[in-house]
């Protein structure tokens, strides 16, 4: 597998905040606007995406309190994958230091296509993630995406 890492993030949330909204997979499609949340599916362990006709799964194989979640890749996937959220102790008791690890295994065609975007998409989550901590709206989002009330 190879492996591709997010730059670090510091999120404005303690650790403890950030990761109970991270382990319910209910926490993804809450931060999507209305329009959105029809492609995608989540109960407590289970995140559905429907895109195009293909659904694609990814489930909870792994937590460790407040500072890791592992996911892997369910049933529609195209390519085995584990994802690791990262929650480590931020600056002060008020921030998390925030990254995410993707292992996919990929062909050589599938790694020259999608290497380079699953850097740069690993690294806009975690820039979108800091700026809805801050309560600035992500570049490119909704202006109605919002942190989730606790």
């Amino acid at each position: 597998m190879t492996e591709y890492s997010s730059k670090h993030g510091t999120v404005s949330r303690p650790r403890e905040q950030l990761y109970m909204a991270f382990t319910d997979m209910r926490f993804f499609r809450d931060m999507l606007p209305e329009d959105k949340k029809s492609y995608l599916e989540a109960d407590y362990d289970t995140l559905r995406v429907t895109v195009q006709g293909f659904t694609i799964e990814v489930k909870v194989v792994g937590r460790e309190p407040y500072s890791r979640i592992e996911l892997a890749n369910g049933a529609g996937a195209p390519f085995a994958f584990n994802i690791i959220l990262h929650f480590n102790e931020g600056p002060d008791a008020s921030k998390t230091d925030f990254q995410i690890v993707v292992e996919a295994d990929l062909n050589f065609v599938m790694k020259t296509m999608l290497g380079p975007k699953i850097k740069e998409g690993l690294d806009k989550i975690v820039d979108g993630l800091v700026d809805v901590s801050e309560g600035r709206v992500p570049e490119g989002m909704p202006a109605d995406v919002r942190w989730p009330e606790a």
